[in-house]
Parts: C-alpha cells; sequence; structure tokens
C-alpha cells in the first residue's frame, strides 16, 4: 500500500478545505489551526492507545503516533477547551422539536398559550415535557424568541419556522455545524476504518445539471425529509421515554441529511446520477 498515505492525505485534503474556508472567514489564522491541529493530534492518539488497552500512554508512545516531538507533547497539559454547546443538550432544541412534532397531528397546536389553568395544551407543558423539568419554560421561550423560531403575543407562544435552524445566532450555528459535521464524518471514517457495525451513509450525486434542476431537486428532499424527520423524532422520543428510571443508558444517536449544489466552471459533461454508498 505504497500509495496509502497518498490516498489519505488527498481524502483529508477534500475535507478540509471546506473548514479552512469557514476559518478565514472568521478571522482564523494559521497559528490558531497549527495549535488545534497539534492539540487534537495528542488527544487522538492517547485515545487510540486507550483503547488497545493502555490506561496511560508515555510520552513516547504519543510521541511517536503523532510524529511531534516530546517537548511540544509535554506542553500539552490540558484538554482542548470546546466553547461552543452541545446542540443535542440544548432544551430549546428539545421543545421546538417536540411542538413541531405535535403540529404533524394537529396544526391547531402551532399556536399555543403559554400558561393554562386547564387541562389542555401549553407551552409550559411542552417545555416541561421536552426538558424533563430541568429548565424553566420562561427561559426557554426567551431563548425561541431571541432566535426568531418563535413569536410570543397576548400570552400566546406561535411557531414561526419549520425546523430548528437558529440562523439568528452565530454560536449556534456553528455548534450546529460541528456536531453534525463530526457524526457525518464519523460514520464515513467508521467505515472506511472497517470497525463496526456499518454506519448508514450515503449519497447520490449528479453533474450537468441547471440550478433550476438543483434547486427543485432540494425542494423534493425537504419536502421528503419533514416526513421522515417527524417520524424519526418521535420514535427518538419513544425510546427515552421507554427507558427506566435505574437504568443506565448512554448511547446516542444522530439521523442528519444534507443536500449542496453550485455551478461549476469548466464542470465535466453531463452524466448520469451516481451513487456513493457504505453497507450498514
Amino acid at each position: 500500500m505504497e500509495h496509502r498515505l497518498d490516498w489519505a492525505l488527498a481524502a483529508c485534503a477534500r475535507i478540509l478545505r471546506p473548514l479552512v474556508r469557514l476559518a478565514l472567514a472568521m478571522g482564523v489564522k494559521h497559528p490558531h489551526l497549527e495549535a488545534l491541529l497539534r492539540d487534537l493530534l495528542i488527544e487522538e492518539a492517547q485515545r487510540t492507545w486507550r483503547a488497545q488497552g493502555v490506561t496511560k500512554p508515555n510520552l513516547s508512545q504519543i510521541s511517536v503516533t503523532t510524529g511531534l516531538n516530546r517537548k511540544v507533547v509535554t506542553a500539552k497539559v490540558r484538554a482542548t477547551v470546546d466553547p461552543l454547546p452541545h446542540t443535542e443538550l440544548s432544551a430549546a432544541a428539545k421543545t421546538f422539536t417536540l411542538w413541531l412534532q405535535m403540529t404533524t397531528d394537529d396544526d391547531s397546536l402551532r399556536r399555543l398559550p403559554v400558561v393554562t389553568e386547564g387541562d389542555g395544551p401549553s407551552f409550559e407543558r411542552v417545555a416541561r415535557l421536552a426538558s424533563r423539568g430541568n429548565v424553566h419554560h420562561r427561559t426557554i421561550l426567551d431563548e425561541l424568541v431571541r432566535l426568531q423560531m418563535v413569536a410570543e403575543s397576548d400570552g400566546s407562544a406561535e411557531l414561526t419556522a419549520d425546523g430548528f435552524v437558529p440562523v439568528e445566532d452565530l454560536q449556534s450555528m456553528l455548534a450546529f455545524l460541528g456536531d453534525n459535521g463530526r457524526d457525518h464524518l464519523l460514520a464515513a471514517v467508521s467505515n472506511t476504518l472497517g470497525e463496526q457495525p456499518r454506519m448508514l451513509e450515503r449519497a447520490v450525486y449528479a453533474r450537468g445539471l441547471t440550478l433550476a434542476d438543483c434547486t427543485a431537486i432540494e425542494r423534493l428532499v425537504r419536502e421528503r425529509w419533514a416526513g421522515l424527520h417527524h417520524e424519526l423524532a418521535r420514535e427518538m422520543t419513544e425510546a427515552v421515554d421507554r427507558v427506566p428510571p435505574e437504568a443506565t443508558a448512554k448511547a446516542r444517536i444522530r439521523v442528519g441529511i444534507y443536500t449542496y449544489y453550485e455551478d461549476e466552471e469548466g464542470a465535466p459533461a453531463p452524466g448520469a446520477p451516481q451513487h456513493n454508498e457504505s453497507p450498514r
């Protein structure tokens, strides 16, 4: 496998190019990326050695694995600090998803009283159920209003978005980019390295289309995803609810979908759609 290193570097270049584009747009410079890459190399080397049964890998082992000298490894004394929120822990996201799921059966539920004295539905009850009572409903409502996903007036709250995409909050958008991109790539890397079980990681693509064709196809994907999204959210909610309070359940799952299109200059001649699949 004399070309293995070249193949791996080429794959890394394809993956890193959009990340470099993001970094430059955000004002990130080479020293920042260099320090980040160094820290991640050391952390992943430690994880690799621990997976092989080495509880506490020494400096030499990490140095050999990463190619970094012992002085650089020694300087890495603490874990990388992550200032972004974890999207799966957001009470606002959980409340929004549950509320949106409820509207699939009854669209009138898009508008709810913030609180109610009777037995009818209210935002307070949805928020309490979604957050398991750990976050006050007022805090969650204020966050959803800030993100422009919910409007509040006359004691009522109303959904104004059809998906939890916090475009008005750069920190949250970067958190979703990081979490979604990480798990998509973890599935692909796991399959490439032959790990078990095989993850579902597939795509279909074509060249030689007009931009109008691309937008029409994306519209179709959005429509199909809306139904699947609600089905998955319901199944995940029921799965979490089935876990007994005394049980220890730490597994996690993320299911995603994406489309990307652009008008490429000098693109190859039109061809039939192709697909790229990794077995489950």
